[in-house]
């Protein structure tokens, strides 16, 4: 169904760049479950689910919503009022920072973080470093669609975590 329902957007965000956009997916009830029901099997155990911005928050919403656990933002800078802490990261066409509230993080608490798309890895890598610093213990990036030619999985190897996917173009 995700195939089925995913928009293909040429040239967006930028010339060049084919975007997979899964919004019509999330209008759709029950592809939109069964979309949460195969990242949380692949997830695996977490305290909460931490929500890349902006799709990401639509992934960790439902899992929590689903099992009853938290949802963390992890949100683009400036977005957060208060005290945050930050990570900067480069993009496949760009460069940004992500920031969340670290006295949202509970010390020790196993987080996975959830998203759409994983391109480059940076976003990813950025959120991994940012919770790890917020002490939690990041336990699997879950992802709906890996860009596989753009190496983002290969770039969060380091982390030494479980990087999952629904799907690979």
């Amino acid at each position: 169904m995700i195939d089925r329902l995913t928009r293909l957007q040429q040239d967006f965000p930028v010339p060049g760049v084919l975007f997979r956009d899964l919004t019509p997916v999330f209008a759709d009830g029950v592809a939109l479950a069964e979309l949460t029901a195969g990242m949380l099997e692949l997830a695996g155990p977490a305290d909460l689910y931490a929500g890349l911005e902006a799709r990401g928050f639509v992934f960790a919403a439902a899992a929590a919503a689903t099992t009853g656990r938290g949802m963390l933002a992890v949100r683009k800078a400036g977005k957060l009022p208060g005290a945050v802490i930050g990570e900067d990261y480069d993009l496949e066409y760009g460069t940004a920072r992500i920031e969340t509230h670290p006295d949202d993080v509970p010390t020790g608490a196993r987080i996975a973080v959830l998203d759409d798309v994983l391109a480059t890895g940076g976003t990813a890598a950025a959120a991994i470093r940012l919770l790890r610093r917020a002490g939690a213990e990041v336990t699997s990036v879950t992802v709906a669609i890996e860009l596989d030619a753009l190496g983002g999985r290969a770039a969060l190897r380091e982390y030494g975590i479980p990087v999952r996917s629904l799907r690979h173009y």
